[in-house]
């Protein structure tokens, strides 16, 4: 293997990567929201962000024949699966977690992963009233097209496709937007609040439960991005396809520092750039004094991806960014 064939793997490792790190970062925050207020870990958010593509997959099947312009589509798409997957989650923690907060922590995760189950269920039924399990999602067209130059240099090799470059800038513009919303805005500062402490920041003033819906309602809607880009991406999908990015979207949250916004995303970037590289490791294996290489497969990313977060966690308890607390008793 030469020097070029080398480089562009890489490439390709650092683009795809990115790409599968954006999409683990979106849906990441909408853990990582919900801990930072509550310390509750909402295994039921993977539920949350299917439902958010499957809500995709009907507004592109219902536009796949209007000629209105594909990123219009898009736009429409993902504002119905945010509406619907943040409107979800609110509902969640009006019915399912405010009855019991302050009980033990075993309660609110033992709820939550009851939920987990009553959503995919009941997300199967609506699906199947159609007659349907896996759903097909149409593209807009020019979505699938390869993108050979950027600025008149070739990038042919790199494998990207359109929809990439859109999910790498919808996730930028969401992150932005985010960090300036819970850092320069009122309603940031009520979250930071209710988060530090809850009671004090109730004797200021705020509406605690008001905050904590708001805080569902955000990480919701992401969720439900997440679950357009999904929908966009793979372009398949099933009322139980956010089981395994949903773990791996914690893991992501984890692995960065749970309940820390930038940790999420550097989170979500590791993970995504390291599944990618575990997935082409073994072409290395024609290098002299790498044959060993051969013996990792692509389908032992996942295992190779959770095994370096144990490793790092192992190093860094509190995650890549997160603070070590001590519990004063």
């Amino acid at each position: 293997m030469d020097l070029n064939t080398v480089l562009t793997i890489l490439a390709q490792v650092f683009v795809g990567g990115l790409s599968l790190g954006v999409l683990y970062a979106i849906i990441a925050l909408g853990y990582t929201m919900v801990y930072g207020v509550l310390q509750l870990i909402n295994f039921a958010h993977s539920e949350v962000f299917i439902t958010g593509g499957v809500v995709a997959y009907f507004v592109f099947d219902a536009l796949k024949d209007s000629p209105m312009n594909g990123l219009l589509k898009l736009l429409l798409a993902s504002l119905a699966a945010m509406t619907v997957s943040g409107a979800l989650n609110v509902l969640i923690e009006r019915l399912a977690y405010r009855p019991i907060r302050g009980a033990q922590r075993l309660v609110p995760l033992i709820t939550a992963i009851g939920v987990s189950l009553i959503l995919q269920d009941l997300l199967r039924l609506i699906v199947g009233l159609r007659g349907l399990f896996d759903l097909s999602v149409t593209l807009p067209q020019g979505f699938a097209d390869p993108i050979s130059k950027v600025g008149g240099v070739d990038i042919s090799m790199l494998n990207l496709q359109v929809k990439d470059l859109i999910l790498i800038a919808v996730a930028g513009l969401m992150l932005t937007g985010l960090n300036l919303l819970v850092n320069h805005t009122r309603l940031g500062r009520a979250i930071r609040a209710v988060a530090h402490d809850r009671q004090t920041a109730g004797l200021m003033g705020i509406d605690a439960n008001r905050i904590i819906a708001l805080t569902f309602l955000i990480g919701g809607a992401l969720g439900g991005l997440g679950g357009a880009m999904f929908a966009m991406k793979y372009q398949a999908l099933n009322a139980y396809s956010g089981m395994i990015p949903g773990i791996k979207a914690f893991t992501a949250a984890v692995l960065g520092g749970i309940g820390n916004i930038p940790g999420a995303v550097l989170g979500g970037l590791v993970l995504g750039w390291l599944e990618t590289f575990l997935g082409v490791v073994s072409l290395f294996s024609s290098i002299p004094g790498l044959g060993w290489l051969s013996a990792i497969k692509a389908e032992y990313k996942d295992l190779g991806a959770f095994l370096a977060l144990i490793l790092i966690l192992f190093l860094k308890p509190a995650g890549l960014l997160g603070k070590a607390t001590t519990e004063k008793v």
